[in-house]
């Protein structure tokens, strides 16, 4: 099997971003995907990205997987979760050389035996046609017998905008732009028709103010999700001028001084409720920092994701 060089897409880390620095945003799609049923006040541990793969000839080859988590609800349970603008062929090796790792990552040897555990995985399709499959499949033959785990697959353009905001699916919003991509050359000739377009930008703007103003969402993470459906509108439309300058003059996305307040508030809120909780002199020491560097977005960041508050402490010289 031949080796596929990965390359991550503006996508990718729009997909990353949402999660690690938004992670109330993941509960729901859990719920959805796996039809479970957590209520959204479990805990969320997030798992490095970085995985090395031992090569032949003793090299390690390194494999950035879009985010892996446990949610701690009534057990502990294991995810990993992929985003793809479109299917390929060697995402299943991908994924199978991400859960197997993942996998060891935590194994556990108890005298002769090796006990490992494979995350419920997913992947979060943006294109889809009549060709992608509703649900992905390993098979693994061993020597004691074959065993297959399934990969779910989530189809964002399957989602209305109403059933986004009815199931609580945010995540999606920054990819909705992908459900309108063939109507792009119409809406630049027609402004008719991208007028209609507008309009339901001028819902997902709107819905999202009112989330934030009734508190089922923060300021932080309504801001979050307005810049990074500009990003994915950025990359997605950059030939289709009139829809880009159209989507984003609706949206907004500066971020205006009553925003920066509120978002300021929420870090320092809760990244000292995290500095008590965790115990951590050295990340109180880490948020003073940020916040004294007018870098308040990154305080929910850093107590949310390990690796990123470890790159942190290294730059600001913190032991």
């Amino acid at each position: 099997m031949e080796n596929v060089k990965i390359t991550n897409t503006p996508y990718d880390d729009v997909f990353r971003t949402l999660l690690n620095d938004c992670s109330s945003l993941i509960i729901p799609v859990i719920n959805e995907v796996f039809g479970e049923h957590y209520s959204g006040q479990e805990k969320i541990t997030f798992s490095p990205n970085e995985h090395f793969l031992n090569q032949q000839g003793g090299n390690e080859d390194e494999r950035i997987t879009d985010t892996s988590f446990k949610i701690e609800g009534a057990e502990i349970k294991k995810y990993h979760l992929e985003c793809q603008s479109s299917t390929d062929n060697s995402m299943l090796v991908r994924f199978f050389e991400y859960d197997t790792q993942i996998a060891l990552d935590e194994g556990e040897i108890q005298g002769s035996l090796l006990t490992v555990t494979l995350p419920h995985s997913a992947v979060l399709f943006l294109r889809h046609n009549s060709a992608t499959p509703d649900t992905l499949r390993v098979r693994m033959v061993t020597p004691g017998g074959t065993v297959e785990y399934d990969i779910q697959v989530m189809k964002s353009q399957q989602y209305s905008l109403e059933e986004i905001f009815e199931k609580n699916l945010l995540l999606l919003i920054p990819f909705y732009i992908f459900s309108h991509e063939k109507q792009f050359e119409e809406y630049e000739k027609d402004e008719a028709k991208l007028k209609e377009l507008l309009e339901e930008y001028e819902q997902i703007k709107n819905k999202l103010e009112e989330l934030s103003n009734q508190g089922a969402i923060s300021e932080y993470t309504r801001c979050t999700i307005i810049d990074m459906s500009n990003k994915v509108l950025e990359h997605i439309a950059a030939k289709y001028d009139s829809v880009k300058e159209g989507v984003r003059t609706v949206m907004g996305g500066k971020l205006l001084e009553y925003e920066a307040k509120t978002i300021k508030r929420e870090g320092i809120e809760q990244g000292i409720e995290q500095g008590i909780e965790q115990g951590e002199d050295r990340l109180s020491r880490l948020i003073a920092k940020l916040i004294q560097n007018e870098r308040s977005q990154d305080v929910i960041r850093v107590t949310q994701d390990k690796q990123y508050r470890d790159k942190l402490y290294e730059e600001y010289l913190i032991s």
